[in-house]
């Protein structure tokens, strides 16, 4: 490795700053690209030799609008020039020489460049003075390969940060301390305290200091380590770093005075959260013994019978791969008959239930597969790197070839293929498996869009790629509905498309405890539309105990599926243990009631980049104590969930974030002031939940699957303020299925809600044309509250409802 030293400005470029920087002893000149791109916002990327090794960015989508589509803006197929600034504002800036030093300074960001090659950070406050915010570390503070293309970048640490982000990893939520690889890999049965790495590529961490926050993402999809105070070195003093083994060095540093404004700039580079149909928030069934079975059209009728028999509300459910088996082998987009003789049959029968059907589908076609030779020979794989062959590569107990998506005619070959073999067969989803891409031939070419590439450049980019083919068969298909995505694998990006979930978990109660911390970590890197397996998908199968706790978690997440392959052949099924059925349907029945407040939720992630699931501290900042590791975790900003996560607990311990105002204890409706420990009851059967104090949430007593037309009631939960206060919050709602919510087809109730000593009150109106099932709303109070409720100025009394014709 060698340092990169000194450097000389090359001038200025609308908004882009160059510097050239020469290697003496190699003659060698790199030059350093500054893109000033929004006021918090300012890219750095590094030519090696002037040149870049990837020319183009998929993960990019800056700014992009929540109407146009569900899923805002798209790029074309071929990604983004990476020399592009289109969609972000480009402010003004200031740039000032002397002294050896360069400073390109925002209203708000300034970077400054000093010799040898380092780059320091500092924010304005509101009356315009500059603070320091991070710097590289004092030596070598960039470093390129000789003889490879590995790049290096470390900065400075201070003791006191903490580290929040990187996607999907074990452990802890503050990554202060450890290390890290980013690389995509089917991690089945993992330890989610120790195991690293896992299925995602996130290259994109927060730094939370003392003063302010920031976040770095590189936009490398090769392989890479993040270090974030493993490793030390007398002589350079505390440090992290980034190490990639290919790809160039192009990272944007983003500035926001707190953690959430890191997370949503995150989200206005790398695109918005897919707003997907309300039944995608329901429960959802699932298990490889139904579809690996001879019968298994058989028993997926069954699951259908026991749903009703045992009264546990479901609106869909997810076939594992087993519907493509010849002998105990998958084949993607073959149906075996033998195991489910009439797909038609099968999609009708769920159907008719009000459940709809995703379907699990691979990209990788084993060696034998029945249409192999006809995909190879139209160069729809992945090509060796050294033969004018597919690359082969072990998947699912034997050797296939991973299908090329930068080949065009890989992406028309697979949306046909999802049309045909299951759009057409009815079924309503694509679930995007085992898409991790482990081709280990790192040379391996891919198409490139006619610039061929060496996988170990965009590996992360195929499962990309893979989900938005699936997306545009769905939409191209039902271009009126939004469509419903899964996908275990991905890059940024990846939440533009896609529910994600956490893998291949391990049934344990540490599994548990872990999962919950991981899905915050997500959560703040951009994965909002997220869940876990409930129960645990492998190893031993749950004890009543720890799969009632599961489903009380997980009832919580987005994505709720109670997913399993357990060694003992068993399935973790709602009513798998009649002891504690009631207990799970009660927990279920819970879920429905909360599903308007889900699926406010979902369209509070898609509009306004509001994480669905967030650590405590992320609204309450100034609360030292919220920075402190635990399993309590936020449903939207009203709801703390304080999951029981140790087997035996019967008292759940609680540290109630200061927010001012108090929190209500949502089953008793007792009210505690914030900043305080309690304990709260937390028998078997009951989830321990806290609401904010001045909020209201939206509840439904439909306990079955969504259906817009026999939604019939509404009821607000208010949790007043215990004196004065005043809040606006709003409610959103419509069909839950189509896009006619961009044509106005929507509901919104704006409210506010105001307290004082002697009354409280709400005053709503309306936006948007749509007209629901339920015509009025009804309003409930906690017992103990005395002070009359007044809406629209008018008292209303406990059993009262108020037509929504009222809200003008």
């Amino acid at each position: 490795m060698k340092p990169i030293n000194n450097w000389t400005l090359l001038g200025v470029e609308k908004n882009r700053v160059d510097v050239s920087i020469l290697d003496n002893k190699s003659n060698e000149r790199h030059v350093l690209h500054l893109f000033v791109l929004e006021p918090n916002v300012i890219r750095v990327l590094l030519k090696k030799n002037g040149k870049l090794q990837l020319e183009n960015s998929w993960c990019i989508s800056p700014n992009d609008s929540p109407n146009d589509s569900p899923n805002g803006s798209e790029m074309g197929w071929e990604g983004r020039d990476r020399m592009s600034t289109e969609g972000f504002t480009c402010p003004d800036f200031n740039v000032e020489e002397r002294d050896d030093q360069l400073s390109i300074a925002t209203a708000s960001l300034r970077v400054t460049l000093s010799k040898p090659l380092k780059l320091t950070w500092e924010f304005a406050d509101d009356s315009g003075e500059w603070h320091y915010l991070a710097a590289d570390r004092h030596s070598g503070a960039y470093m390129l390969g000789v003889q490879s293309n590995d790049i290096h970048h470390y900065m400075a640490r201070d003791l006191s940060e903490k580290y929040y982000g990187l996607g999907e990893k074990a452990g802890d939520l503050n990554r202060h301390g450890s290390r890290y690889q980013m690389k995509n890999i089917d991690a089945m049965g993992y330890d989610a305290k120790n195991t690293d790495p896992l299925y995602k590529h996130i290259p994109f961490y927060i730094t939370k200091t003392e003063q302010a926050s920031f976040g770095i993402f590189y936009d490398n999809l090769s392989t890479s380590w993040f270090d974030l105070g493993n490793e030390l070195d007398n002589y350079h003093g505390y440090y992290r770093s980034y190490h990639a083994d290919e790809g160039d060095l192009d990272f944007y540093f983003m500035y926001g005075q707190k953690v959430i404004d890191v997370t949503k700039t995150y989200l206005n580079l790398t695109g918005r959260t897919i707003f997907g149909p309300k039944w995608s928030l329901g429960y959802s069934g699932s298990t490889m013994l139904y579809t690996d079975a001879d019968n298994a059209q058989e028993q997926l009728g069954d699951f259908i019978k026991h749903c009703d028999n045992h009264n546990m509300p479901c609106d869909s459910f997810q076939l594992s791969s087993g519907y493509t088996s010849i002998g105990n082998k998958r084949y993607v987009f073959n149906w075996n008959t033998s195991k489910v003789p009439d797909p038609l049959k099968l999609s009708a029968d769920f159907h008719q239930a009000g459940l709809k059907l995703a379907a699990n589908i691979k990209p990788c076609l084993l060696q034998d597969h029945p249409r192999f030779d006809e995909v190879a020979s139209q160069n729809l794989f992945i090509q060796d790197s050294e033969e004018d062959a597919p690359e082969f590569s072990q998947f699912w107990d034997d050797s296939g070839s991973h299908l090329d998506f930068t080949n065009p005619n890989t992406v028309q070959w697979w949306k046909k293929n999802v049309t045909e073999q299951l759009l057409e067969k009815g079924i309503d989803s694509t679930w995007n498996d085992n898409n991790e891409y482990e081709v280990w031939d790192s040379n391996a070419r891919c198409a490139g869009f006619g610039k061929p590439t060496p996988i170990k450049l965009i590996r992360p980019l195929q499962p990309l790629l893979m989900m938005r083919a699936s997306y545009e068969a769905q939409t191209e298909f039902a271009p009126n509905l939004r469509p419903y995505l899964i996908s275990r694998s991905g890059c940024p990006g990846m939440q533009r498309y896609v529910q994600t979930w956490s893998g291949d978990n391990r049934t344990n109660w540490q599994t548990l405890r872990y999962n919950t911390r991981m899905g915050v970590g997500m959560s703040l890197s951009g994965l909002y539309n997220l869940g876990h397996d409930v129960g645990g998908f492998s190893g031993d199968r749950p004890d009543p105990e720890l799969f009632v706790r599961w489903v009380q978690n997980g009832a919580m997440h987005p994505r709720f599926t109670i997913h399993s392959w357990n060694d003992d052949q068993t399935v973790n099924e709602p009513w798998m243990y009649p002891e504690v059925t009631p207990i799970i349907r009660a927990t279920m029945t819970l879920r429905y009631r909360l599903m308007p407040y889900l699926y406010d939720l979902l369209w509070q992630a898609h509009k306004h980049h509001e994480p669905m699931i967030r650590p405590t501290f992320l609204d309450h900042e100034a609360d030292a104590r919220t920075y402190e590791e635990c399993d309590d975790f936020l449903l939207g900003k009203d709801l703390l969930v304080a999951s029981v996560v140790e087997q035996g607990q019967r008292i759940r311990p609680v540290y109630l974030p200061d927010n001012g105002e108090g929190w209500y204890d949502f089953h008793r409706k007792t009210w505690y002031a914030g900043g305080q420990d309690i304990s709260l009851p937390a028998a078997l059967e009951e989830t321990p939940l806290l609401a904010r104090a001045g909020s209201v949430i939206s509840t439904s007593n439909r306990i079955a699957h969504v259906d817009a037309e026999k939604d019939t009631q509404r009821q607000f939960l208010v949790f007043p303020f215990k004196g004065a206060g005043q809040r606006d919050l709003s409610v959103f709602d419509d069909d839950g299925l189509s896009t006619g919510y961009l044509d106005g087809k929507y509901l919104q109730l704006n409210m506010a809600l105001k307290c004082d000593l002697e009354r409280i009150e709400l005053v709503i109106s309306r936006e948007g044309e749509w007209q629901p099932a339920y015509k009025e709303v009804s309003f409930a109070l906690p017992e103990s509250e005395l002070r009359p409720l007044y809406v629209n100025g008018k008292q209303i009394h406990r059993s009262q409802a108020v037509a929504l014709s009222a809200f003008i």
